[in-house]
């Protein structure tokens, strides 16, 4: 029988993506000690399995996970997964929904603060500070936060190659998010309501955050970093920052030179 350490070394992703597809050095499986006393440690059990789940979604996807692989990496056994979770799709949206709620739960000052501003009358200077705060934020997540890229691998999994998910993440985090750049972005350029090309304004702004997952290795050796710390991540909201000032510029010059 492979181990599950050996597959997640093999597995595509694993070999040309670092993390958060590469899975750990030493497995789940070794780093937490084996889960006895039938289920009176349920809570603890639930997070073991979810926590190996992540990891071995975020490498395989769907597909190419199985359940085995998922429980060796938990330490647990087999009956544990099925009392928590029902089976491997029940454990993906499980997945799913813990991702969207640390997400959103890191995520909901700014977010929220901002939704507040577009209920009532906002003018674009504004609408732009919600706008740093709210691309600063996922900045923060998407690039620089190490405990997210986990999460971030199997939220970008899922989004690319749609699978039981999809609509949870969809729902809860992509078109909630694209929706409120969207509106803010409106705003700065003195619209009330978004418009197609202000969503494409917000799927852009978006994408350019998860390329540094996807293509992490390809930016980090672009960019000549070794990794993304603190200073690597202040240049980076700086640059967001500049994107943000420049929009609506040449939409308030037209209508000056009117």
């Amino acid at each position: 029988m492979r181990t599950s350490e050996s597959r997640l070394k093999r597995s595509p992703l694993t070999t040309s993506v670092p993390s958060p597809h590469r899975a750990p050095k030493a497995s789940a499986a070794r780093a937490i000690a084996p889960v006895t006393g039938g289920y009176r440690k349920g809570g603890e059990a639930r997070e073991r399995i979810l926590k190996a789940a992540l990891q071995v979604f975020g490498s395989a996807g769907f597909k190419g996970a199985t359940t085995r692989w998922i429980v060796e990496e938990a330490g647990v056994k087999m009956p544990a997964l099925q009392y928590y979770f029902g089976g491997k799709e029940g454990l993906y949206r499980a997945c799913a929904e813990e991702v969207a709620t640390r997400y959103l739960a890191l995520a909901n000052r700014s977010a929220s603060d901002a939704a507040l501003a577009l209920q009532g009358e906002i003018d674009p200077e504004q609408a732009r500070v919600h706008l740093k705060a709210v691309v600063g934020a996922l900045t923060g997540l998407l690039v620089g936060a190490k405990e997210s890229q986990v999460w971030t691998s199997f939220v970008l999994r899922e989004l690319a190659d749609p699978g039981p998910a999809f609509e949870i993440l969809f729902d809860r985090l992509w078109n909630p998010g694209v929706e409120l750049i969207a509106a803010l972005i409106g705003r700065i350029e003195g619209r009330a309501a978004p418009i197609p090309e202000t969503r494409v304004q917000a799927v852009m702004l978006m994408s350019s955050l998860t390329a540094f997952q996807t293509g992490r290795n390809a930016a980090l050796r672009t960019l000549h970093w070794r990794g993304i710390g603190s200073e690597e991540l202040a240049i980076v909201r700086a640059v967001l920052d500049t994107q943000i000032e420049a929009i609506g510029v040449a939409r308030k010059a037209m209508s000056l030179r009117r």
